[in-house]
């Protein structure tokens, strides 16, 4: 059983540290000054996230602030546990913490460790952090056994648990088991066509109707008369993601497999790789142009069903401004 936490429809925003950490909390700081529900840091190789989610939480008194996500592989269920509910305690209960697989090579490549089963691994995971934060006994699984338990630290049983989705049998899984889906590269129309129908499989499997379910993509912005520099900077940064399994299965599912096609003839040049993401690819994807655009990149995603598209950043766009015609299409 989980926790309903999600409201009606809010905007959320992504703001990662980039080179700044003090800059990124100032931005933290206009995005609850101007009424963002939430705010989500991403978890790569930079500074960690659930230290920069403590930093955010310390500055702020009123935005939720949360991990967008963080890899399972990277500590053990009792040390997320702890870890959350100490950031929850510190932040007044406003902590969301967002888990996700991660790929192969983040998590065999950077941290020694492997993906076996993801789904299965995924829900025995949450499942044994759901428990420690509800002051439970944690079950017994297969990958990961504890007897953890937290002392000194009221439980925290109401702190919600959100996981990253792509394929239909993940989104499934968080439907049934979690508070919320976290969202990247999924476009409206595969929100409206695959995340809704599949999270509602999986909250109709454990008994519960979708609302209340948090539905969250990522939908990268820019207030900005240049569209197409917009664009370019888009495609530069998809590169990566068009290369990896998760990412490219999803793309296809989306409509947009001669895409790929496009980008496996490329051969490695990294111009023609770029040139193979298609305008009506990053169109589809982003919220980009003036003021009214922007609103209407992110009403598209709300009429797809999305119940928290957040803001994401555009690289060399101003984002302070972005944040600002974001918010105003609530």
């Amino acid at each position: 059983m989980t926790v309903a936490y999600a409201a009606a429809v809010a905007t959320g925003c992504f703001i990662s540290t980039g080179r700044s950490l003090h800059e990124a909390v100032e931005r933290v700081q206009l995005a609850e000054s101007l009424g963002y529900e939430s705010v989500y840091v991403t978890h790569i190789a930079g500074r960690e996230s659930l230290t920069v989610v403590t930093a955010y939480a310390l500055a702020t008194s009123r935005i939720r602030v949360g991990t967008g996500v963080v890899p399972i592989y990277t500590r053990t269920p009792a040390t997320m546990a702890q870890t959350a509910a100490t950031i929850d305690e510190l932040s007044g209960g406003r902590l969301t913490l967002g888990l996700g697989v991660s790929h192969r090579p983040v998590v065999e490549g950077w941290h020694g460790q492997r993906i076996e089963r993801p789904v299965a691994e995924m829900r025995e995971y949450a499942g044994i952090v759901r428990a420690i934060l509800r002051g439970e006994d944690p079950p017994s699984g297969e990958r990961w056994q504890t007897g953890f338990h937290l002392v000194g630290l009221e439980p925290r049983p109401t702190l919600p648990i959100y996981v990253a989705a792509l394929s239909p049998a993940m989104l499934r899984l968080a439907g049934e088991i979690a508070d919320g889906v976290l969202l990247w590269l999924c476009n409206p129309s595969y929100i409206r066509d695959v995340v809704i129908p599949e999270v509602t499989a999986g909250r109709e499997r454990a008994g519960l109707p979708l609302a209340g379910f948090d539905v969250v993509p990522a939908v990268p912005a820019a207030l900005t008369p240049d569209r197409e520099d917009a664009f370019a900077a888009m495609r530069r940064d998809l590169i990566p993601y068009f290369g990896l399994p998760f990412y490219r299965a999803m793309i296809e599912r989306t409509g947009f497999g001669a895409d790929i096609e496009a980008f496996d003839a490329a051969g490695g040049d990294l111009e023609a790789m770029q040139a193979a993401i298609s305008d009506g690819f990053v169109q589809e994807l982003t919220a980009v142009g003036d003021e009214q655009a922007v609103r209407a990149g992110l009403q598209r995603y709300r009429q797809a069903g999305a119940s928290s598209p957040c803001v994401g950043p555009i690289a060399k766009t101003d984002f302070a401004a972005t944040l600002r015609a974001g918010i105003s299409a609530s």
